[in-house]
């Protein structure tokens, strides 16, 4: 059976990877070593801090969702994406830049940050013990970064209906949103972006009904109220640095961290993917998820890419280029 869904994920891909202007082996001549070059950067850093992991997928999804995967969330300044309220808490531009600078050195300006941000994020999942996959290469680094552009991204406080919306306004559906809520299984949170549950939701001073009673008392004692709101949680406390399906059971049981997690369960359409996820049979069930994840991961990274003569490749992934 492996072989069988692995073959099939490779055909997938390869013809995903045929069409627009990214391909495959984009670096293959012009510069050889680029993904090994990434590869090595993320272990490295992998190394010393698993938590970068989530930390560079996380950075690639954000940068995806605003003006597409152009690289335009690494730049920095006072009114640059970064500092959007909604990209709060991002971090691994250090690895990115790490990275640039080596592919600099050998390659001058021949590999954008927005590709090394894509093969990044595949890279950080496969060292989490997750899957891996083939990434379509050839994006160019866009030359604008606004924080008033971030509004689109969502949010832990979206209800399913607005995630869905986000997500579709991406050309993404509502499997993929689940499929790729599900990086989850490694993200960190931190405490003032789910306290209110606890403490004060909807502003009755009560707790989340959704919250199963055993798990709050867990969550209560990570972040008393009126507490380090900076603290940061992991989204799945049951294996936070491994790539699996126990973030699915989590929403099933009523443990999930984040309220827009929680609400995957409340409705029916996204509810029979979680379980479906989720499963009985942990082998057969995490296998799926390890296959559709890669899919939906393609889709994501192929967002309103630019190629050819647009954009540019920055020399510093931090700055757009003078001219």
């Amino acid at each position: 059976m492996g072989d069988l869904w692995l073959g099939s994920l490779t055909i997938f891909l390869t013809i995903m990877a045929s069409q627009g202007q990214l391909k495959t082996g984009f670096y293959s001549s012009s510069c050889p070593n680029a993904e090994a070059t990434v590869r090595s950067t993320v272990q490295s850093y992998f190394n010393k801090d698993p938590t970068i992991a989530p930390a560079l997928l996380r950075l690639h999804f954000h940068d995806c969702f605003v003006q597409g995967c152009d690289g335009s969330v690494l730049i920095a300044g006072s009114s640059a994406e970064r500092n959007a309220l909604p990209n709060a808490g991002l971090r691994g531009f250090e690895v990115i830049e790490d990275a640039k600078s080596q592919l600099e050195a050998r390659c001058p300006g021949v590999v954008s940050c927005a590709d090394i941000l894509a093969l990044a994020a595949r890279d950080a999942v496969d060292l989490s013990d997750g899957p891996s996959w083939s990434v379509a290469t050839g994006r160019r680094d866009g030359r604008v970064s606004l924080s008033s552009q971030a509004s689109n991204l969502p949010s832990p406080l979206d209800p399913i209906s607005v995630q869905r919306k986000k997500f579709s306004d991406k050309g993404l559906d509502h499997h993929d949103l689940v499929t790729l809520l599900g990086a989850h299984t490694i993200g960190q949170t931190e405490c003032r972006f789910f306290s209110y549950r606890l403490y004060n939701f909807t502003t009755t001073g009560n707790s989340d009904p959704t919250i199963n009673q055993d798990f709050l008392g867990q969550l209560k004692a990570l972040c008393p109220n009126k507490g380090n709101g900076l603290k940061r949680v992991s989204l799945d406390i049951d294996s936070p640095t491994k790539f699996d399906v126990s973030f699915f059971k989590n929403v099933r049981d009523g443990n999930a961290i984040l309220e827009s997690d929680q609400r995957l369960w409340g409705d029916p359409a996204t509810q029979s993917i979680v379980q479906n996820y989720a499963g009985n049979i942990r082998g057969l069930f995490g296998l799926r998820f390890d296959y559709e994840f890669p899919k939906a991961m393609f889709k994501l990274s192929s967002v309103e890419v630019k190629t050819g003569t647009q954009g540019e490749i920055r020399k510093v992934c931090s700055k757009v280029n003078l001219y």
